[in-house]
């Protein structure tokens, strides 16, 4: 009871009026990020797309899915979108030492978790709203693909 006061007079006017600015820098790298992994996903699939209209064979098709399932896990590939949050580095060493906020390195690397998370539930969700596509006419698999990407986006 005696803490609570001046507890919730500290934050009221020591960090509530900062806190809206505090998430809009924080957010631009998280946003930034999190664009580049939809730019990833959509770029894959296009690949996939060109792919398939050039070969039109679906034993490859069933490959380039079955290689995009594992995205996520594709470090090199996936390094791009986690760059883009590595900002967030130099954003929170002015936040440790005005609100004393530890364990940037913990904040960096959940949110790199989350664009994982979310890779993997795209790949997840594309794969699982195509597999019945796959025995189509070959001639309406590339529409599909496209139509799953953007439902997937969406």
């Amino acid at each position: 009871a005696s803490v609570s006061e001046p507890a919730q007079k500290c934050c009221t006017e020591n960090i509530q009026p900062f806190l809206t600015s505090i998430l809009e820098e924080l957010m631009g790298p998280v946003s930034s990020g999190f664009t580049e992994v939809r730019s990833l996903f959509d770029k894959e699939v296009n690949e996939i797309i060109q792919d398939f209209q050039k070969t039109n064979d679906m034993t490859r098709l069933k490959e380039n899915v079955d290689q995009l399932m594992t995205l996520p896990f594709n470090s090199v590939k996936m390094e791009p979108c986690y760059l883009k949050v590595n900002l967030l580095q130099e954003l929170l060493q002015d936040l440790k030492s005005r609100f004393k906020v530890y364990h940037i390195d913990f904040v960096i690397q959940r949110t790199q978790n989350f664009m994982q998370e979310l890779m993997e539930n795209a790949v997840y969700t594309f794969e699982q709203l195509f597999s019945p596509s796959r025995q189509a006419d070959s001639a309406k698999v590339a529409t599909a693909i496209e139509k799953v990407k953007l439902r997937v986006l969406k």
